[in-house]
C-alpha cells in the first residue's frame, strides 16, 4: 500500500496535467511537480480537516491507554505559534516522532501574553477571540514547520541525495491541542459560539471548568464559585453539539471540577426530587437551624428532614459550602461530567500527590471503571518543596535518620545534594509514570513552561549581555549553544520561510525571480558547520 503522501502528490500530479490539457497553452507555465510539491507542503486545508484529524489521533490515544497505563501523553503551553512549532520540531528531533505529543492552549497565558488589554490576571478577562486566534495561529506555525522540512527535503533530492524514503514516512508537526475555553465566556449559548470558533480553527479537545463565568478565578488561587451540576451540563451539552455540527464526531471534551478548592456557589439549585443532582449538591451547602419566629424578612431557607434551616449566605450573595466536603464534591462533578458526554476529567489538587490523586480517582473508577484524568503538572506548585517534604515523611516512616533536615526549610540549597533531594528529585522525575499508572492521568501537561524559560533566559541574558561579558554573553549562551545542539532557529531567516519563499518564487516567476539566499546572504555562514562542531546525539 502506498504512503498517504506518496499516494497525494501523485494525486496533485494528475490533476494538474488534467487541468493543463483542459485549458490548454494558457497553463504552459504551470509546472505539475512544483504544484504537486505545493500540495504536499499543505496537507490540511482547513481548521475543521486539522479538528477531525487530531480528534481521531487522540481517541486512538485514549483507547491504548485504557489497555495499557504507561501509554500516557504529554503536552507543554504555548502562548504563540513560533514556541508551539519549536515544540514540537525539538519532539522530532530529539524523540523521532510527536506520538502521543500535544499542546496545550492555556486561558492563563492567553490572559497574561495575548490580551489587547495588556496582561492580565487569569479571570476570564481577555477577548475571548483571542482564543481561537491562537489556535489558527499554532496550526498556521505547525504547517509552515511541515512545509520546511518537506521543501529542504525535496532541495536534497534535486541534489541528487536519495530522500525518498524519508518524504514517504514524513511525520506532520500537526499534533492535537487541549484548548482552555475557560467557564465557557457566559451562558451555554456564548459557550457554543465559541467553541465553534475554536473547533473551526483546528481544536480537537476542548477543556471547560465548573467555575461561574464571570467570577472565574484561576485554579490556583482563592476565592473560586462554582456552579450546580445542571449548569455545567447545559455547556458539555452546548460543546458537544458545536462538534457536532461541524463534522469533528470524534471532538474530546474535558470536563474540569475546580471544587477541591472552591468554597463558594452563587446559585442554589431546584430539586425535583429526593435524592436527584439539585439534591445532592445542596446537601453540601453550610446551613444554620433557624427558629421560624426569628427569620429576617425575605430570608432564604431550606427544609432539611423536619427541620428548617437558613444557608450560610455572604454579604456579596454568594453561599458557603460546608467545610470538608471538597473531596466528595469533586467526586461526584466527575461522576456526573461522565455519565453527561464528558471524555476526560480534569482536578486541581493543592500539591502535585500521586495518593491524593489516586484516593479521588478510585472513587471516580468505581462508578466508570475508564475514567481518564488530563492533570496539570502545574508551575504554581513548588514542586522541589513538595516532593522533598513527601522523601522527608517517607524516610522518617521507614526509620531513616532525618534530624539533619530542618522539615520547615527544606528548600535551602544546603540540602541539594543530599539522600533526601535524590529521593524527591527521582520522585519528581517518575511523577507522570507513577500517575498514570496509579491514579488514572492519561495526560500530563504544564500549563506555563514557556512563560517561565522566557522569563529565566531573558534573566541569564541580560546579566551578562548588559554586563562584562557583552555580545559574549549572547554568542556562548545562545548562539553557539544553538550550533552545538543542532537548533533549527540558528538560521533563523530560513525558519521563518525564506528559503521556502525562494522556492516558491521559481516556481512563480522562474528565472526572474529575485531570491534572498544568494551567495551574499549570511546566514550562508552557518551552512559550513560541520558535524564535528556538533554535540554528539543521545
Amino acid at each position: 500500500m502506498k504512503n498517504l503522501l506518496e499516494n497525494k502528490f501523485e494525486s496533485a500530479l494528475e490533476k494538474v496535467q488534467t487541468l493543463k490539457a483542459k485549458y490548454g497553452q494558457t497553463w504552459d507555465a504551470i509546472n505539475p511537480n512544483y504544484a504537486a510539491r505545493m500540495v504536499l507542503q499543505n496537507q490540511f486545508q482547513t481548521g475543521l480537516d486539522i479538528a477531525k484529524y487530531t480528534a481521531a489521533v487522540m481517541r486512538k490515544d485514549m483507547d491504548e491507554y485504557d489497555k495499557d497505563q504507561s501509554k500516557y501523553t504529554q503536552s507543554l503551553g504555548a502562548w504563540h505559534g513560533f514556541v508551539a512549532q519549536q515544540n514540537m520540531i525539538a519532539v522530532k528531533k530529539h524523540h523521532k516522532t510527536t506520538s502521543k505529543r500535544y499542546i496545550y492552549l492555556s486561558g492563563w497565558m492567553v490572559a497574561a501574553l495575548r490580551s489587547e488589554f495588556g496582561p492580565l490576571p487569569d479571570q476570564s478577562m481577555h477577548e475571548k477571540t483571542a482564543v481561537p486566534q491562537l489556535i489558527g495561529e499554532i496550526y498556521d506555525f505547525l504547517r509552515q514547520a511541515d512545509a520546511i522540512e518537506l521543501n529542504d527535503l525535496f532541495r536534497r533530492a534535486e541534489n541528487g541525495e536519495d530522500v525518498q524514503k524519508e518524504i514517504d514516512n514524513f511525520q506532520t508537526h500537526v499534533v492535537p491541542i487541549i484548548a482552555d475555553i475557560d467557564a465557557g465566556f457566559g451562558n451555554e449559548e456564548a459557550t457554543y459560539l465559541l467553541a465553534k470558533k475554536m473547533i473551526m480553527a483546528g481544536a480537537c479537545a476542548i477543556q471547560i471548568e465548573n467555575q461561574v463565568s464571570d467570577a472565574k478565578q484561576c485554579g490556583h488561587q482563592d476565592g473560586k464559585v462554582t456552579v450546580p451540576h445542571e449548569d455545567f451540563i447545559a455547556k458539555l451539552n452546548a460543546v458537544r453539539y458545536a462538534f457536532l455540527e461541524l463534522g469533528v464526531d470524534d471532538g474530546v471534551i474535558v470536563a474540569r471540577t475546580d471544587s477541591e478548592g472552591a468554597g463558594l456557589t452563587q446559585k442554589l439549585p431546584v430539586s425535583q426530587e429526593p435524592g436527584d443532582l439539585a439534591s445532592q449538591y445542596l446537601e453540601f451547602i453550610q446551613t444554620e437551624e433557624v427558629d421560624l419566629d426569628n427569620v429576617n424578612e425575605n430570608e432564604v431557607l431550606l427544609k432539611r428532614g423536619n427541620k428548617i434551616v437558613k444557608p450560610v449566605r455572604l454579604p456579596n450573595g454568594l453561599y458557603r459550602f460546608k467545610d470538608g466536603t471538597n473531596i466528595d464534591r469533586v467526586v461526584l462533578d466527575c461522576i456526573t461530567s461522565l455519565q453527561n458526554g464528558a471524555d476526560l476529567l480534569w482536578i486541581e489538587t493543592p500539591t502535585p500527590d500521586v495518593k491524593q490523586i489516586a484516593a479521588m480517582m478510585n472513587r471516580v473508577k468505581a462508578v466508570v471503571p475508564n475514567a481518564k484524568l488530563v492533570y496539570n503538572n502545574s508551575p504554581s506548585f513548588n514542586w522541589t518543596l513538595n516532593f522533598r517534604k513527601q522523601a522527608f515523611e517517607e524516610m522518617q516512616n521507614e526509620g531513616e535518620d532525618v534530624s539533619v533536615y530542618n522539615f520547615d526549610k527544606l528548600m535551602d540549597k544546603k540540602y541539594d545534594n543530599t539522600p533526601l533531594s535524590f529521593r524527591a528529585d527521582e520522585k519528581i522525575r517518575t511523577f507522570q509514570m507513577d500517575g498514570s499508572r496509579e491514579a488514572g492521568i492519561f495526560h500530563h501537561l504544564i500549563t506555563l513552561p514557556t512563560y517561565h524559560t522566557t522569563a529565566l533566559h531573558m534573566n541569564d541574558l541580560t546579566e551578562g549581555y548588559y554586563g562584562s561579558e557583552g555580545m559574549l554573553a549572547y554568542v556562548k549562551n545562545v548562539q553557539r549553544a544553538e550550533i552545538r545542539k543542532g537548533v533549527s532557529c540558528v538560521k533563523h531567516q530560513r525558519m521563518a520561510g525564506s528559503d521556502l519563499g525562494d522556492d516558491h518564487k521559481t516556481f512563480f516567476a522562474g528565472d526572474n525571480a529575485l531570491k534572498a539566499g544568494g551567495s551574499k546572504n549570511t546566514s550562508n555562514q552557518f551552512d559550513a558547520v560541520s558535524e564535528e562542531a556538533l554535540e554528539p546525539a543521545e
